[in-house]
């Protein structure tokens, strides 16, 4: 199985962010990919290439040009005002009835963010649009023959939304592959997020579009980050309606239950009868993953990959979350072969 990979990902390595335990290390560290791509070398999965350079325009195809001109100059009109060089952390979020124009930094930082752990540095412009053309890239060799291409993406991509960063997220990374795929919305594409959070941007980008259908497993959001996105009667809009799809499930999820759930969602892939697939693979429904709150074993993703497969369907993977970074290789490469 081709991999499309950029060691440009170490651009982005923020100090800290701020969670529910407070100010902590950074969890969606390089790490993560180095683990990933040293697992795959050490199992010989398959070659591994580096993306494309695709320019900007496929990316304006899914985020503004006001957000993409945010992403490149924020950190050094914030260092510019006297803020922190450590990162750009937004410290105040506007709200209805007290927004405004303001283009100070400070106000800009909070705009385009929704939480605290979406930190830019002065070098991670380079990690998050070369994250992008990994998933470019991929979606490009498969529409050119391959059936398969694993882009390992990061920073990862599915709670960014047009002009929204989160979760580690800037830009979306299998949104802008589905876009693509779908050459100018003439073909349909589906996306099956499998990332114990729900894909709140990907949601959005697609929610009013008849030509993507987007189904999510997560952890419900009565209880799962990010809380106000990824419940059952959020079907899509417009053009969209009936081309979203979320299972929202309970904490401390099996193997067998996923699975079941799992077989249910590609039902309904199949049943939407689309060109491509993409496939937003997070790895955080593992047991003792730290950001997460499921009981999959490593066994559990082999079946997954199978069940993909299974569909026939020229298919795009894009790394997304996974954070218990000792067997996130292991499972990754589990994944993999399966579907190979």
């Amino acid at each position: 199985m081709l991999t499309i990979y950029s060691d440009k990902h170490r651009l982005h390595n923020p100090p800290h962010e701020f969670l529910e335990q407070g100010l902590v290390p950074y969890t969606e560290s390089p790490a993560r990919a180095e683990t990933i791509l040293a697992a795959l070398t050490a199992a010989g999965v398959g070659p591994v290439a580096p993306p494309n350079d695709f320019g900007l325009d496929p990316i304006r195809a899914v985020h503004t040009s006001a957000y993409l001109e945010h992403l490149q100059t924020i950190y050094a009109d914030w260092v510019a005002v006297g803020a922190t060089p450590t990162a750009v952390v937004p410290f105040t979020f506007p709200r209805p009835g007290i927004d405004s124009a303001s283009a100070t930094p400070y106000a800009r930082a909070a705009r385009y963010c929704f939480d605290l752990s979406a930190p830019i540095t002065a070098t991670s412009w380079g990690a998050i649009l070369s994250s992008a053309h990994c998933a470019l890239t991929a979606a490009q060799r498969v529409l050119g023959g391959e059936q398969v291409a694993y882009a390992l993406c990061r920073p990862p991509g599915h709670h960014a939304s047009q002009d929204l960063m989160g979760g580690y997220c800037f830009l979306n990374n299998a949104a802008i592959a589905a876009d693509f795929l779908t050459q100018g919305r003439q073909k349909r594409v589906a996306i099956v997020d499998v990332d114990v959070h729900h894909g709140n941007g990907t949601q959005r980008i697609f929610y009013d579009r008849g030509d993507v259908l987007f189904v999510s497993i997560h952890g419900d959001p009565a209880w799962e980050y990010p809380y106000f996105l990824g419940n059952a009667n959020e079907r899509g809009d417009g053009d969209g309606a009936g081309t979203t799809l979320n299972f929202a499930l309970g904490q401390g999820i099996d193997d067998a239950r996923y699975l079941a759930v799992l077989d249910e969602a590609l039902a309904a892939v199949t049943a939407f009868d689309p060109a491509h697939l993409v496939v937003s693979a997070g790895f955080d429904t593992f047991d003792g993953d730290p950001l997460g709150q499921f009981k999959l074993t490593t066994d559990a993703y082999r079946q997954m990959g199978r069940r993909f497969a299974a569909l026939a369907l020229p298919t795009v993977l894009v790394q997304e979350g996974g954070y218990a970074v000792h067997a996130l290789g292991e499972n990754v490469v589990s994944f993999l072969q399966g579907f190979q």
